[in-house]
């Protein structure tokens, strides 16, 4: 790949630990978005990549030394981001974003200016509530669309992974073709402000 260009404000950054937004939801309670310190947040990080149904997200074997290291080094990034998402301080998401034209998946679909990449790892889920999966999906858009710079989010999840193509689906986003990646074949699929809007104006209703 040619050198990146100068990062945009597309994507909400920190320092490590700091958070960064917050969402009150009726059912869920306070959810709040920090960034991921590779230090404080080994331990949780740890556990649920290597978890049995964590397969898909490629990094269980990684030695916790050499995952600290990944994700120190993700940290400095000025186009790649990653954030823990909590519930009522309860960690619940692995959450990372990125600039799809600096990025592997850049070179197998045309992008575009207002484009924002998106992987998610569900860890875990705190007390029983009403829609959870389809409401995380709703606040973690939110906080995407939070920047107005923001005009669609893409995720290119396994195409094996038929829970995370399903739970995609469940957020809104539209499916798109299957693309190459040097890790795996993903499932192309998109959510637009447009969408995300309707959507949000249907949730309320």
């Amino acid at each position: 790949m040619t050198a990146a260009p100068p990062s945009t404000q597309r994507l909400v950054a920190g320092r490590a630990g700091e958070s960064v937004h917050v969402i009150h939801d009726a059912e869920l309670g306070e959810i709040t978005f920090t960034v991921l310190d590779p230090d404080a947040d080994l331990d949780v990080v740890h556990a649920w990549v290597s978890a049995p149904g964590a397969q898909f997200w490629g990094l269980a074997e990684l030695p916790r030394d050499e995952l600290r290291d990944l994700y120190a080094y993700v940290d400095e990034l000025p186009s790649h981001h990653a954030f823990l998402v909590r519930r009522d301080g309860l960690p619940i998401v692995l959450l990372q974003t990125y600039e799809p034209e600096n990025d592997p998946l850049g070179e197998v679909y045309a992008t575009e200016p207002g484009d924002v990449g998106i992987h998610f790892l569900l860890g875990a889920r705190g007390a029983p509530a009403r829609g959870f999966t389809t409401r995380i999906g709703h606040l973690i858009a939110s906080f995407l669309f939070s920047r107005p710079e923001v005009d669609r989010v893409i995720i290119e999840p396994d195409v094996g992974n038929d829970r995370a193509v399903a739970r995609v689906r469940l957020f809104g986003f539209e499916l798109g073709p299957h693309v190459e990646l040097p890790h795996k074949t993903g499932q192309l699929a998109f959510l637009t402000r447009a969408r995300w809007r309707e959507l949000s104006a249907r949730q309320a209703g």
